[in-house]
């Protein structure tokens, strides 16, 4: 269903997409194929299909900037491709000082997580014009214990747990707010709800896919491939 968006406001995107790819055998996952498109451009190509997103902001290895730059450069609303930082922190915090101040709501969406909907990002906008921040995410199928040195110490309750993926949408100014606290704080945030929940906010979450995975080791690849053939086939 197509979710009403009367008098949207201006949206920017930021794609965080710096990270080392340790865990992908060295080689840069962002531009490995995916369908026969590199999955930078295939996570880009469907942010700027979304209406109301005017800006887009890309984030990479500082040695990835001009490749990136030339593998992006089609997409009309990529107004910045720049280096990020060591820490996924630094690298969105950098991207979001170069979105307009004529944005109102900031969407941050991994380079490495190319096989989100626009239904998914529709439905986290929407969220986010509720509390000023939302996030997808998809409640966690296994038992999740807690444990110190490999001892259990307690299980909490499945049904409170969810897997946050991206995208991940917030007031812009709430947003900059947040990262700024984070870095002058020194905090260890691994995603921007975080940087947000450390100030008070509250965050939405709404509903994700366990399909929208995030590339992380060579085992995710195959499986990539495989949710995009069923996607053909179901037209």
């Amino acid at each position: 269903m197509k979710l009403p968006f009367n008098n949207m406001p201006r949206c920017a995107a930021v794609v965080p997409a710096a990270g080392s790819s340790k865990r992908m055998s060295g080689e840069d996952k962002i531009f490995m194929e995916l369908g026969g498109v590199p999955v930078l451009y295939r996570t880009v190509a469907l942010l700027a299909q979304c209406e109301y997103i005017a800006e887009i902001v890309v984030a990479v290895r500082d040695d990835s900037v001009q490749k990136a730059a030339e593998l992006l450069k089609d997409i009309d609303k990529v107004t910045f491709v720049l280096a990020g930082g060591e820490e996924r922190l630094d690298s969105v915090a950098a991207a979001v000082g170069s979105v307009s101040k004529r944005a109102k709501y900031i969407i941050v969406h991994d380079g490495a997580r190319p096989l989100v909907t626009k239904d998914i990002i529709d439905a986290t906008v929407a969220a986010a014009k509720t509390y000023g921040a939302s996030a997808c995410a998809v409640p966690v199928k296994d038992t999740v214990k807690i444990a110190e040195r490999g001892v259990v110490k307690s299980t909490p309750d499945r049904s409170s747990l969810f897997a946050v993926q991206t995208p991940q949408v917030f007031d812009a100014d709430l947003l900059r707010c947040a990262l700024k606290n984070a870095q002058d704080n020194g905090l260890a945030v691994t995603d921007d709800c975080m940087a947000v929940e450390a100030l008070g906010g509250t965050v939405l979450l709404s509903e994700g896919s366990y399909e929208n995975i995030k590339l992380t080791t060579p085992s995710d690849i195959p499986a990539a491939e495989a949710i995009l053939k069923g996607r053909e086939q179901c037209g």
